[in-house]
């Protein structure tokens, strides 16, 4: 097992069409994955966004399958197969961390909001990955102590990624506009001040910020943010990824601990 402190990194996945890609997210992605896996992590423990449950739930299955929850995109998405093995060490160190705060259920698998981006990072699949659900039933400041209580995960050969994204708003999303509208910058620059400064508690506490309804609608890809900011408290952030597109989404990614 390797002794290199690994890496906890949060990702903007934006929408699946992402995969195919050959643009500056893609190439920021791949960049990142690289020197992940320069690190030889042992497994990749991945929350994500689509898989929000009533409670905390990780993945035991050392095969997991691949989750195509996307729809109405054509059939070269489709095509793609990302399919990375189960890591049983991983899943009980998670159970031993987080105790009766968690349970095993292996009815969901590796689904887009991770394979999306792992397909740029990690396009040989052969890292294992752990999914980690959302808790939807808990607030900000839940998410951000499962990271805490994740951390020692990092020591011991596992990376920690969290997969969302900061402003996430499909119900306003303009699949005409490259950019982002005015209150998803005042909300990201917002997340992002505070991120690099390491203010944690103004990140957890996002109802306040600038346009949080409107970035913000519904918890679930914000959270994932608040566990990767609890696995790497204290730490300088590298910021990647700082895109706004479709008017509403936000593909700003932030990375902890991760090599040259």
């Amino acid at each position: 097992m390797t002794t290199q402190r690994q890496p906890a990194i949060f990702v903007g996945h934006g929408d699946p069409m992402m995969a195919l890609r050959d643009d500056d997210v893609a190439r920021g992605l791949r960049n990142v994955g690289r020197r992940l896996k320069a690190g030889k992590p042992e497994a990749i423990l991945a929350v994500s966004a689509h898989w929000y449950t009533r409670g905390t739930l990780v993945q035991s299955d050392p095969n997991p399958r691949q989750v195509n929850d996307m729809y109405g995109f054509p059939p070269e998405l489709y095509a793609i197969s990302y399919r990375p093995k189960g890591d049983a060490q991983l899943t009980q160190r998670v159970l031993e961390l987080l105790g009766d705060d968690v349970r095993v259920d292996d009815t969901w698998g590796i689904d887009h909001g991770v394979w999306t981006p792992l397909h740029h990072m990690l396009p040989q699949a052969d890292i294992p990955v752990v999914e980690l659900s959302v808790d939807g039933l808990s607030d900000a400041k839940h998410a951000y102590e499962v990271g805490r209580r994740l951390a020692p995960l990092r020591d011991e050969g596992f990376v920690v990624l969290g997969s969302g994204n900061v402003v996430h708003n499909l119900a306003q999303a303009d699949w005409d506009n490259p950019d982002g509208t005015p209150q998803n910058l005042a909300f990201d620059r917002a997340v992002r001040a505070s991120v690099e400064a390491r203010d944690d508690q103004k990140v957890i506490a996002y109802e306040r910020l600038p346009h949080a309804r409107y970035a913000v609608p519904t918890p679930d890809h914000y959270l994932p943010l608040l566990t990767v900011l609890g696995a790497s408290e204290g730490e300088t952030p590298e910021v990647f990824n700082d895109v706004q597109n479709l008017g509403s989404i936000s593909m700003t990614s932030y990375a902890f601990g991760l090599g040259r």
